[in-house]
């Protein structure tokens, strides 16, 4: 699987202490100790200075540093994903358990729900629990504010997606590849009305999809027709109704490219009954694709390989892997099962 340097990394750090605290403020070790738990002894001009102090250096308190001193339990890795029910993201967090589980690493894990704001607080969280490194499927558009825990030696693996405004370990999906071979596949079965229907279009799964289907398509010689393309369906009923879209144009697609698991599902609602029924390539295998009449063609990958291969990402860095954030592109396979092999009915 590809393996690519992405350039220079942070250098390492030394983490800010209780004690640096007190001597730039000017105080004792109990009142920096005070103003971190919140005690109420404590004139707010001095709970002000130590703040400020306390921000400056970057310093978070060590929740877990006692535990770790009497060694009452292994180390912890922070796992934040999206959206827990997705058997997608259920995957990934099995790999990284497997990954870990022989070097007795507990992973404490995290849903997001898709919420920036909720995300960055699951990660401020795990950072002040010193967790020995973070694994995150992001969802916000700035990870900057990690950047001050990758300089201190914490490691950070990306998952499906790149940081936003970060460099650092990730682990990628081949998403361009993956679709066009999707859409190559319909076209060689003599479709030339190829539509997509695609998730949110700032996301970048999305993004890199949309751009493996245009390539196919041009690669076949068919002129772009943006009313084949349907994105921004971030749920089964919004990808069930934009699929009945297409099939109410004057002149509806033949065939059919969805964008993720979710999508497909919303598009098999809508082919329902169908006939003549366009052909189907869904990106992302699922459980039940088999069973389907007829069996649902994917664009499938080792999702539970994603989840290896970033905890053993960050194991690396924890047993001293140094060097430049590191990219590795999982590959994907076409499957075809019956209804990408559906020739157009005209």
């Amino acid at each position: 699987m590809p393996f690519t340097e992405l350039g220079p990394g942070p250098k390492p750090l030394v983490r800010p202490t209780m004690a640096d605290v007190a001597r730039l403020a000017g105080v004792s070790l109990k009142t920096v100790s005070r103003v971190v738990n919140g005690e109420d002894n404590v004139s707010q001009s001095t709970a002000r200075t130590v703040q400020g102090v306390i921000q400056e250096l970057g310093y978070r308190r060590n929740d877990h540093a006692r535990a770790l001193r009497q060694e009452t339990g292994p180390r912890m890795l922070g796992l934040v994903t999206k959206d827990v029910s997705n058997p997608f993201y259920s995957a990934i967090t099995r790999g990284v358990e497997e990954e870990v589980r022989e070097r007795s690493l507990l992973v404490v894990t995290g849903s997001s729900d898709e919420d920036a704001a909720r995300e960055r607080e699951l990660l401020e969280v795990l950072c002040e629990r010193r967790v020995g490194g973070l694994l995150v499927v992001p969802t916000g558009s700035d990870h900057s504010f990690l950047a001050s825990e990758l300089a201190l030696g914490t490691p950070v693996a990306f998952i499906d997606r790149p940081p936003c405004n970060l460099s650092a370990d990730t682990i990628l999906i081949d998403n361009v590849g993956g679709a066009q071979a999707a859409v190559a596949h319909l076209v060689a079965h003599g479709h030339r009305r190829v539509a997509m229907v695609g998730d949110l279009p700032e996301l970048f799964t999305t993004s890199e999809r949309v751009r493996g289907y245009h390539m196919a398509l041009r690669e076949g010689g068919i002129a772009h027709d943006e009313s084949l393309v349907r994105v921004g369906c971030h749920d089964i009923a919004e990808a069930e109704a934009a699929t009945r879209q297409l099939l109410a144009l004057p002149h509806p697609p033949t065939a059919l490219f969805t964008g993720n698991n979710r999508i497909t599902y919303g598009a098999l609602r809508a082919l329902s009954g169908v006939s003549p029924r366009p052909a189907l390539v869904g990106f992302d295998d699922f459980e039940l694709a088999s069973l389907v009449s007829p069996p649902v063609s994917v664009i499938s990958y080792d999702s539970v390989e994603l989840g290896r291969q970033a905890a053993r990402l960050i194991c690396e860095r924890l047993d001293g892997v140094t060097g430049p954030p590191r990219q590795i592109v999982v590959s994907t396979e076409l499957v075809p099962r019956g209804s990408g092999e559906v020739p157009p009915p005209y």
